[in-house]
């Protein structure tokens, strides 16, 4: 069932589509959010801290044992050596074991940077490269795995974000907190915990302390949808990739999407001539071989030969119906004569569960982009309907910026993974040629929320169905 709603942002729980640009979001909650966020973000600032004090660690060990090697004398005696042997020993170790997983480790933290900065503080943030990932029996060993890792430009700006992060980027993420806190335990507190001591300044009455405070934890609730969207911008100018062109960079990815779009062509015209194939033109020439059969024996037993055309009749409203829904497959004459909300709203009718549509699409997208966007909607639906488990599904369509994004949210048990299926690593390669991306949040538990953004302009809206 296919119920209308006017924005999916009104929707309890939901964040509006990832990459939004604007103002925040102001007001109580808005802030108590952000300032909630704040604290994760400060919260992955200590996780990358420990990531980071391994690696450290390692470089540590072993330049302080090779320093006590070299620069030790003839007079450095056997336990002096002994100690320089075990520090260099014990950074080896630590780099052999520890260091490779450290900075895999810092990956995922930038990575998950990345996308918290899209979806919290509004604020995309651009990952061009693309991680390669090898066969089994193709991986490097352990030198391999740490050239690759230390010849990585984006290893070392996350390396280099850990660092500003915890030299004080984190701040801004804190600070919103840290105020709320001093708002309600030092100066709302002692008027509510009598072992908590006021604060000492003159005129420390209760109602002088129970407006400051609040003055205090208004400011902090205020400046935090701010506050958080500066963390953000800060984490996009040091976690983007470089703003100059890199033209190198540009060519590896159009030819990447090219072949994909090629091989995507091709498995489909495939897919065509064995539908066809098996299908349609199966039905077809065993109907020419019944009405031929018919034709012989229409003088010397009718019934037989009535009993052939009626078969054949048969037949052909079979095969017509597969070439219908071969057409369906190719091209819904609903997107061509309705348009993308339209399409995908019939498209929900059929669907097991509840969707909620919402679109403000004023215009039209030119035709493949409209296509690739139905069919991966399309894709997102199976996907909701066989995997997921939900009993409801928001979609929301919107156009600005000159950017068509999707969003398709579910409340499944979540676990989506492009790496653990075909499915969703299909749709990224379906939007790859119109420069499209795919952003997937489904943390174990759910929800589940796909957002699609593909650059386009919209034509004019049809002013007449003539």
């Amino acid at each position: 069932m296919v119920t209308a709603i006017p924005d999916r942002r009104d929707q309890p729980g939901l964040d509006p589509i990832p990459g939004r640009r604007g103002r925040p979001r102001l007001g109580l909650r808005a802030g108590l959010i952000a300032a909630a966020r704040g604290l994760a973000f400060t919260g992955l600032m200590l996780a990358g801290l420990a990531q980071l004090f391994v690696v450290l660690v390692a470089v540590g060990l072993t330049a302080l044992g090779f320093g006590v090697l070299i620069v030790g004398n003839a007079a450095a005696t056997d336990q002096r050596i002994l100690q320089g042997f075990l520090a260099v020993g014990a950074g080896l170790a630590i780099a052999r074991f520890g260091v490779p997983p450290a900075l895999a480790a810092l990956r995922r933290l930038a990575g998950l940077t990345r996308r918290l900065a899209d979806q919290w503080c509004g604020v995309p943030i651009l990952r061009r490269d693309r991680p390669q990932v090898l066969p089994r029996s193709a991986r490097p060993g352990f030198a391999g795995r740490l050239g690759g890792q230390l010849t990585d430009g984006v290893t070392w700006r996350d390396l280099l974000w850990v660092v500003a992060n915890l030299v004080g980027a984190w701040i801004l993420a804190a600070l919103p907190a840290a105020i709320v806190t001093v708002g309600l335990v030092e100066f709302i507190g002692p008027n509510l915990v009598h072992t908590i001591p006021p604060p000492a300044f003159p005129g420390n009455s209760a109602g002088t302390l129970f407006v400051l405070g609040g003055a205090i934890i208004a400011t902090g609730v205020a400046t935090a949808p701010w506050l958080l969207r500066g963390y953000g911008l800060l984490a996009g100018s040091m976690l983007a990739p470089p703003l100059e062109p890199d033209l190198a960079l540009r060519v590896r990815e159009l030819s990447q999407t090219r072949t994909e779009a090629l091989d995507t062509s091709a498995a489909e015209i495939r897919r065509i001539e064995r539908d066809l194939h098996d299908g349609a033109q199966a039905r077809l020439v065993a109907m020419g071989m019944t009405l031929d059969a018919a034709g012989q024996l229409i003088d010397t037993n009718p019934a037989a030969a009535r009993a052939l055309l009626v078969e054949a009749r048969d037949a052909s409203v079979k095969a017509l119906a597969e070439l219908r829904a071969l057409v369906r497959g190719i091209h819904p004459p609903v997107l061509a004569d309705r348009g993308l909300a339209d399409a995908i709203r019939a498209l929900a009718l059929d669907a097991p569960v509840r969707i909620n549509l919402a679109s403000d699409l004023e215009g039209r997208p030119p035709a493949p982009v409209e296509s690739a966007a139905y069919f991966a909607v399309s894709e997102l639906l199976a996907n909701v309907s066989k995997h997921a488990e939900a009993r409801q599904t928001w979609i929301d369509i919107r156009h600005t910026d000159d950017m068509l994004r999707i969003g398709v949210t579910d409340n499944g048990h979540g676990g989506a993974d492009p790496a653990h299926g075909t499915g969703l690593r299909g749709i990224e390669r379906r939007l790859a040629p119109f420069d499209g991306v795919l952003a997937i949040s489904s943390p174990p538990g759910g929800p589940t929320a796909v957002t699609m953004e593909v650059p386009c302009a919209l034509s004019s809206p049809k002013t007449s169905s003539c």
